[in-house]
């Protein structure tokens, strides 16, 4: 695979599917050769539209396909586990979408699975691919602003949603946390790791899903991040983060930022601003790249996006549930925070 294209197939024919598909057809060393639905009408309108010559009407079909090096999937995040850990099975490498799954246990069966087939396996948390992320998180590792005391970062939309949208849906994993809570979550684990402990309230909605999460994430080093979620409001999607030297403020748009700002102590402010080379903003390409590097490589773990941190976002996603009292169906109360400790609310 060193010099060959990399062969993508698409599970799911979702928005997220296509705005993916849409960023891999530009790219001159990726090839979709395949699509799965579980309608084959639905495979086929979407081979059409992005002209993949293949097009399957179940997931198996593209699982079993030896002429794809690695799938994408889309589908909502409550069919992540089935979904993924199809694909692992018959031997494909993989890339899941965020949330990766709904608990930390389905995570570690992936992750497990993964390791017993030698297949690649990440997840496609896209913000950690960003390259201003990342030189965000490069300023903060060299020390820019000394030692992290704080974080905060929120994503909300202003919705609303009826009862039927698939945000308000708990057998699809509803909610404003695992939705858009991730990313403020997965943010402060890039920056500060796993909390050693947590504490969390939330607004549920009828059906049993938060419509609004706020949890505060303490850590061992005596940081302390405020990370916010919400689909009943718009917010700034904005970050901060303070250190005992000064801060970086990302005025909107954290997980995908056009811009950011340096506070050091005695200094004037500097602004960082994305290089126009790498694209839109919103570009997926960043993740898709990584993919192909690793696969190249014949590594089965990116660098970028690393299981033991997917893993860990997950334990704490599981936290702030059982905190604020969100179940999905099936689940035990004993898998929502569990395989970690940490210190009751």
């Amino acid at each position: 695979m060193t010099e060959q294209k990399v062969r993508w197939g698409i599970l799911a024919t979702g928005g997220m599917a296509a705005t993916f598909t849409a960023d891999l057809v530009d790219l001159p060393d990726a090839e979709v050769v395949a699509v799965a639905s579980r309608t084959e009408a639905s495979a086929k309108a979407f081979a059409e539209r992005f002209g993949i010559p293949r097009a399957y009407g179940d997931w198996e079909s593209l699982a079993r396909d030896e002429d794809v090096d690695v799938v994408y999937v889309a589908t909502p995040h409550a069919a992540h586990r089935a979904a993924a850990g199809l694909c692992l099975e018959a031997g494909r490498n993989v890339l899941c979408e965020k949330p990766f799954t709904l608990n930390a246990r389905e995570a570690g069966e992936l992750v497990a699975l993964a390791r017993e087939r030698g297949s690649f396996l990440m997840e496609a948390m896209w913000m950690y691919c960003n390259p201003m992320v990342r030189r965000l998180k490069a300023l903060v590792d060299d020390g820019a602003i000394g030692e992290v005391r704080s974080l905060q970062a929120d994503f909300g939309l202003a919705g609303p949603f009826p009862p039927a949208h698939r945000l308000r849906d708990p057998a699809q994993g509803g909610g404003a946390l695992l939705d858009l809570g991730v990313y403020p979550v997965s943010f402060a684990h890039l920056l500060l790791g796993e909390p050693s402990d947590v504490t969390a309230r939330a607004v549920l909605s009828p059906e049993g899903v938060d419509l609004q999460t706020g949890a505060l994430l303490s850590y061992a080093s005596g940081a302390l991040a405020s990370v916010h979620c919400s689909i009943t409001g718009g917010t700034p999607n904005a970050a901060s983060v303070t250190g005992s030297q000064g801060r970086i403020d990302v005025p909107d748009g954290f997980f995908f930022p056009e811009r950011f700002v340096l506070h050091r102590d005695g200094r004037d402010p500097e602004e960082f601003t994305a290089d126009p080379a790498d694209g839109p903003r919103a570009s997926l390409k960043h993740e898709a790249r990584e993919v192909m590097r690793a696969l190249r490589a014949g590594e089965t773990r990116s660098q970028l996006v690393p299981l033991d941190g997917t893993l860990a976002v997950m334990r704490t996603l599981d936290a702030i549930r059982d905190r604020v009292g969100v179940r999905y169906p099936g689940e035990h109360p004993v898998e929502v925070a569990a395989e970690r400790e940490v210190t009751p609310a």
